[in-house]
């Protein structure tokens, strides 16, 4: 799917509507000291030891794309809702 690389959309803190430039959401990397880190270690740590039953065949074959608007006007960034996407692309509208 194609998305154009500015959406003239609402902004919450501008209280209107402006151009905003589109990005791809991309998670952080997991911070190994972070409390929920250190017990999902701890449980998988041992002899066989699983924390959920292995899944026997993958169900989803997409995933849910998440778009970042940031306002050019304020700076303010937010994120729109994912849909299921094979590939996404972000093109430059003429």
């Amino acid at each position: 799917m194609k998305v154009p690389k500015q959406i003239r959309t609402y902004c919450p803190r501008c209280k209107k509507h402006t151009l905003h430039t589109v990005m791809l959401y991309k998670g952080g990397k997991r911070r190994k000291l972070a409390i929920g880190e250190r017990r999902y270690r701890r449980k998988q740590e041992g002899y066989g030891s699983k924390r959920r039953p292995e899944q026997k065949r993958f169900a989803k074959t997409t995933k849910k794309q998440v778009l970042k608007l940031k306002c050019s006007e304020c700076g303010y960034i937010t994120h729109r809702k994912g849909i299921r996407l094979k590939k996404l692309e972000i093109t430059e509208v003429a």
